[in-house]
């Protein structure tokens, strides 16, 4: 079997041929992540029939994959958190006991890679030269996922320097094996900061960097080492004046996060510029001046292609222009890619996201609603100058944001600390097509994280509650809703870069410079602190965007009780009191009235 190792680390070395044995692999391939590498690498998916070439003048260095059929985006029924107790992984995640879940995944990777390649990824999460930052290393008979791998993360040579002779690191090993659903398994290993994935080569389920090293493990890492892992953008926004700040802002998948990440302010807000730190986690520690700082651990975008255009989000559409995989789009038989929500009307004729012809017309979707691009972040034209600072950014304001038809104000600001914990440990938002095996409707989907906390949840908001004592100066938190509708079930506000009207507020009462109304529930904007200038709204829309319905939150608030009871004798007494308090509250004040 040959190798080209080009690392003396014993334990690096002693693992990896640990699991060429478990997976007799032909060859051995340890990635360097150098330019060269990775022409060599898409020449070979390009032969191998794994990536298909776009027109190169339209889309210079794009490329498009379609994933299995059955295996197109996160399958957290078949995620587990591999704990010694069942107690430990909490009663949001699967369970499944360290020795039993090696066995079983052990045969499944007995003879995977025979007759494949297995590469060695190693990458670092954060950045190269960050004392947060973390090495992983990933093994893997995708060349797919070592390709995303190397978009997604600091990946190769930088990697194994950062390691040198440490064995801190986390052991991914990950095989594509035979693609059935029977066998497909996403097992993370807390204790042992160790993530094993078998039979699937989606993104979430295969980029073992991303959910699962960056949410998951460090979750877990980040409870016992006194910091926050979360599935949080990082936006910098800069005034007319050159104050800049930093908000981070948690939404659970295709609810408008990346919009956010790149928002493009209105003519209104001539002079702002907002600019991209990250699109989608978020590791903050205390730092410099008792601030919250944050820093994003990856280096690419993985982002939901549909919906995305010129209008709805224009810098990630110049983001995607080039070096770009596309998964489980349409495409056009000369290279050209289509989605639904693409500017341009779909042509009379397409290739369908599972290789099929399409005809204008049909009602079979011609991209899937869950396809998605792997953009190296560096073509972001609004990226933000400090998204490479080791240091990161400090946080003003912390931003929870789901899809609600009802109920959740356009923004609403918590009263304290363990208020906004309550607030964000009980959001909930209606489900969307980024995981399999979810039923429509509301669920709840605490700080976003509920597919990716690494631990029991009631322990996770605990460590929330905990950290208001180890920051100095905590960032305000607020709740955000762009997708209210109305009686007529349109949605009342424009959303996009009229977002930034709703984020200028936030930061205006982070820097204490406006006023508020306080309601039952929190404080939402008065008329005269929120900017309406230019904007295309009636007053009574923009009034029912911001309404308090005092019978709807009633309802929510009763509802919560099934997911605190659920959480079980974890679940901090102090959110269950906020609960009861709220209540009480908006009972008394609907008699009230």
């Amino acid at each position: 079997m040959s190798t080209n190792a080009p690392t003396k680390n014993a334990a690096l070395l002693g693992w990896v041929d640990e699991m060429a044995k478990l997976a007799k692999p032909d060859r051995i391939h340890w990635c360097d992540g150098s330019e060269a590498e990775k022409k060599s690498l898409l020449e070979q998916a390009v032969a191998q029939k794994v990536l298909i070439p776009l027109d190169q003048k339209k889309w210079p260095g794009c490329y498009f994959h379609h994933s299995n059929v059955n295996d197109v985006a996160r399958v957290e029924h078949l995620t587990f958190i591999c704990t010694p107790t069942k107690e430990q992984a909490g009663p949001t995640n699967n369970w499944m006991e360290p020795k039993e879940a090696y066995r079983k995944l052990g045969a499944i990777y007995d003879g995977a890679m025979k007759g494949r390649t297995m590469y060695v990824v190693p990458y670092i999460m954060g950045p190269a030269d960050s004392p947060f930052s973390k090495v992983g290393i990933e093994l893997t008979d995708s060349i797919y996922v070592a390709l995303n791998m190397g978009i997604m993360t600091r990946m190769g040579k930088v990697a194994l320097d950062r390691l040198g002779t440490s064995t801190e690191f986390n052991r991914g090993m990950h095989s594509v094996a035979d693609s059935s659903p029977d066998r497909r398994f996403i097992c993370h290993f807390p204790q042992d900061n160790t993530i094993w994935s078998v039979g699937s080569g989606y993104g979430g389920n295969a980029l073992l960097g991303k959910k699962c090293l960056a949410l998951r493990i460090a979750s877990y890492l980040a409870k016992n080492e006194g910091w926050l892992a979360e599935h949080m953008l990082i936006l910098e926004a800069e005034s007319p004046e050159g104050e800049v700040s930093y908000v981070a802002a948690a939404f659970p998948s295709a609810c408008g996060k990346t919009n956010f990440a790149m928002l493009i302010p209105p003519k209104t807000f001539d002079g702002w510029s907002i600019r991209t730190v990250g699109d989608d986690i978020a590791w903050m520690r205390v730092g410099d001046g008792g601030q919250l700082w944050a820093v994003n651990p990856e280096a690419g975008y993985f982002g939901v292609v549909p919906g995305t255009n010129y209008k709805t989000n224009p810098n990630a559409m110049k983001s995607i222009e080039r070096d770009t995989l596309f998964t489980n789009v349409a495409r056009t038989a000369d290279g050209d890619v289509w989605w639904e929500g693409k500017d341009n009307e779909a042509p009379a004729e397409l290739i369908d996201w599972k290789g099929a012809p399409w005809k204008k017309g049909s009602t079979d979707k011609a991209a899937h609603p869950n396809s998605r691009f792997t953009a190296p972040m560096a073509n972001n034209p609004a990226l933000s100058r400090f998204a490479h600072d080791p240091k990161g950014v400090p946080i003003s304001a912390l931003i929870f944001g789901g899809r609600r038809s009802t109920t959740m104000p356009l923004v609403l600001q918590s009263f304290n600390w363990t208020h906004g914990v309550y607030l964000a440990s009980t959001m909930g938002s209606e489900t969307t097509a980024a995981a399999q095996g979810l039923k429509e409707g509301v669920r709840r989907d605490p700080m976003a994280m509920l597919p990716f906390i690494g631990y029991d949840a009631g322990s996770y908001f605990q460590h929330w509650l905990d950290m208001q004592s180890r920051i100095p100066n905590p960032p305000k938190m607020f709740m955000v809703n762009w997708f209210r509708k109305g009686a007529d079930g349109k949605f009342i506000w424009p959303g996009y870069g009229e977002n930034m009207r709703a984020l200028k507020w936030i930061l205006d009462r982070s820097h204490n410079r406006v006023g508020a109304q306080e309601t039952v529930v929190g404080y939402v904007p008065r008329a005269q602190d929120f900017n309406t200038n230019g904007l295309d709204i009636k007053a009574e829309a923009l009034a029912t965007a911001m309404k308090v319905d005092l019978a709807e939150w009633q309802e929510e608030i009763e509802s919560q009780k099934e997911w605190f009871d659920k959480l079980g004798p974890t679940l901090p007494r102090p959110l269950s009191l906020q609960r009861e308090l709220l209540l009480e509250r908006v009972k008394a004040a609907r008699n009230v009235k």
